[in-house]
């Protein structure tokens, strides 16, 4: 049975929020402490680590490619690494892998790795299975104190459950999220939980707007490209939670924003916030 078989339609509007970096305070340190340090270790890397972290977390935190999906991130800076700094043996079936795979996920790399028609392929795909594996049991360990939402964003969870029907669309990992949005009441204020087992963020709005919504009301709220690239695969609205810049972005959502989504002045409005959202990423 699908998530989706057991989601029942209750408002006219529907309201798509990402987690990481939109809601929950925890993608830098998740990046900084988990991803980027997991990669070193699964793959050797100490020699370069320094360097290597920190392009690591250019590439998932600071410039355009923010918030892509971790095996696309795996691939690209694995890539990057194969060429700059020392071999890593298949690298182009991963790459191939993550460009081309319907769900970029555990389960998804985990049937890869077991398909794989070469010794080599095989080996990347395991290891970027052990990697993936081992960076959720890292975020699990992390500190509680770490691992908070941003200020805002649930009164903008509550704000939008009022007019409202609200799915967390998130490429983490589900038993992550799910606690992390249980601990501090967020689930109270959401009707479906889609995770990185559901599939991409595109095709988890494709399979939420079967349910009946009309696109203009429809909105995806996040912090990353990826975001605002699922919502025009869509042709739903997309509002932009801006890095340095998130309680001003939750509160002007609530004052401003879902306003202009109800009345039908959300086109204008998602242009110029648009604008925004890519100079802050320096795209």
């Amino acid at each position: 049975m699908s998530v989706f078989d057991s989601f029942e339609r209750k408002h006219d509007y529907l309201i798509c929020v990402d987690s990481d970096g939109c809601v929950m305070d925890t993608m830098n340190c998740k990046h900084f402490h988990c991803f980027g340090p997991c990669m070193v270790r699964e793959w050797h890397l100490e020699q370069w680590q320094d360097e290597i972290l920190e392009r690591w977390n250019e590439i998932n935190l600071f410039q355009m490619t923010r918030g892509i999906n971790r095996f696309k991130g795996l691939a690209m800076a694995l890539g990057e690494i194969s060429q700059k700094y020392c071999a890593i043996p298949g690298i182009e079936a991963l790459q191939t892998w993550a460009n081309s795979a319907p769900a970029l996920s555990n389960e998804g790399v985990a049937a890869a790795a077991q398909a794989a028609q070469n010794s080599e392929a095989k080996q990347i795909l395991e290891k970027a299975l052990a990697w993936s594996q081992a960076v959720n049991r890292c975020i699990v360990a992390l500190p509680e104190d770490v691992k908070i939402p941003f200020e805002g964003a649930k009164q903008g969870l509550a704000a939008a459950h009022k007019f409202a029907d609200v799915a967390m669309v998130s490429s983490a990992n589900r038993d992550a999220v799910e606690t992390e949005w249980g601990k501090f009441g967020l689930l109270e204020h959401t009707d479906i939980v889609l995770a990185q087992d559901c599939g991409s963020k595109a095709h988890c709005i494709e399979q939420m707007m079967k349910f009946g919504y009309a696109q203009d009301h429809v909105l995806m709220v996040g912090d990353a490209p990826g975001d605002c690239d699922a919502a025009e695969k869509n042709g739903i609205f997309y509002y932009p939670i801006l890095v340095n810049s998130e309680l001003a972005s939750w509160e002007e959502l609530v004052s401003c924003g879902f306003d202009k989504l109800c009345c039908g002045e959300y086109k204008g409005y998602e242009t110029q916030k648009k604008q925004k959202f890519y100079e802050n990423l320096g795209g």
